[in-house]
């Protein structure tokens, strides 16, 4: 039998059929995961919300408010909390590109009053066993219960009063630059809530 001769014509058929299989397979598989990722991303939110948040019994998510401050290069979510009624906080997310590995995004809960009550890291890319300790207990205890307007959220070694994590410095100037945003954030917007507590 002879063999059939390879032609440009043949190369070009037989790739774009392979191309098509493929994107259609990726499509399909693309297609099935999308629902369980956004449940997998939505209960990711709703446990950072859990954590960061004092008690509160409305939908958070559902009453999520986007905003788009000047000083940042991305948008910024605000989810109010309320009970029975009363505003008792806001988890506001917040992030800086300046980590060591790039991107550090946080969601910061504040009680009425202002204060940090609780930061749940969302994302990170920082060295594995010094930066990604950011997510431990003894450095977020120091930003509990404290009020960014008192509390200078910077470094030690920058005039501030954060304690850098160890051999971390540039990771936990990023942090405290997300955290910042947003209470800075959580000023501008807060009134638009608090407001309801007084009528």
């Amino acid at each position: 039998m002879q063999k059939k001769e390879s032609t440009f014509l043949n190369m070009a058929l037989s790739l774009l059929v392979i191309t098509l299989a493929a994107g259609f397979s990726l499509g399909y598989v693309n297609d099935i995961t999308l629902e369980p990722k956004a449940k997998a991303k939505l209960a990711k939110k709703v446990n950072a919300l859990k954590t960061v948040l004092p008690e509160f019994d409305n939908d958070a998510v559902s009453e999520v408010v986007i905003v788009k401050p000047e000083s940042a290069k991305d948008s910024i979510e605000i989810y109010p909390a309320f009970q029975n009624g009363e505003f008792v906080g806001a988890a506001v997310t917040g992030f800086s590109e300046k980590g060591y590995s790039g991107l550090v995004k946080i969601m910061v809960g504040f009680t009425l009053d202002g204060r940090i009550y609780n930061i749940s890291v969302l994302e990170q890319k920082e060295t594995p066993g010094l930066g990604t300790k950011m997510k431990g207990e003894k450095f977020l205890r120091q930003f509990r219960d404290k009020d960014p307007s008192r509390y200078d959220l910077k470094v030690v070694k920058d005039g501030g009063e954060v304690d850098a994590l160890t051999g971390a410095t540039i990771t936990t100037r990023a942090f405290t630059e997300a955290t910042q945003l947003a209470y800075n954030v959580f000023v501008e917007q807060k009134e638009q809530w608090a407001v309801n507590n007084e009528q």
